[in-house]
């Protein structure tokens, strides 16, 4: 079993995908873009300003999934230039300041829309896909 996250406080997914997968006590978010939800548009700004605008839109959906940054596991963050590292790498340790998840970081050549940074990750959650919440 399995449940839909979807919020209309994160970008609408810009494919055939769902912004988050709640199973099991688990909580698999999409990889999330510098898109802010209010415009549907890639916001302006360097790779700092759009790894914030990435991990906003992560934190709304988890909410949205009865999870929270601090509940993150895993993550996978990729870059469109590894020189980018440190900028990207200070924004995200404010976020993931105590008991840091997993984490991949790789660089790729190209990314949705031609953003600078892109991440996903999967979270705890205590609420089952049916609603239930785990003990």
């Amino acid at each position: 079993m399995r449940s839909t996250i979807s919020t209309p406080n994160a970008p609408k997914a810009i494919g055939p995908y769902s912004q988050a997968i709640r199973a099991r006590g688990l909580v698999f978010v999409s990889g999330q873009v510098a898109i802010d939800p209010a415009t549907q548009q890639v916001i302006e700004g360097d790779v700092a300003a759009q790894t914030e605008r990435v991990l906003k839109n992560i934190s709304a959906i988890l909410t949205s999934a009865e999870s929270k940054l601090d509940q993150v596991v895993r993550t996978t963050v990729f870059l469109k230039n590894m020189n980018d590292f440190a900028a990207m790498n200070e924004v995200y340790g404010k976020h993931f300041a105590t008991a840091p998840p997993a984490r991949s970081t790789v660089e790729v050549s190209r990314l949705p829309k031609d953003v600078l940074v892109e991440i996903d990750v999967i979270a705890l959650t205590s609420v089952d896909e049916g609603g239930d919440f785990y003990k």
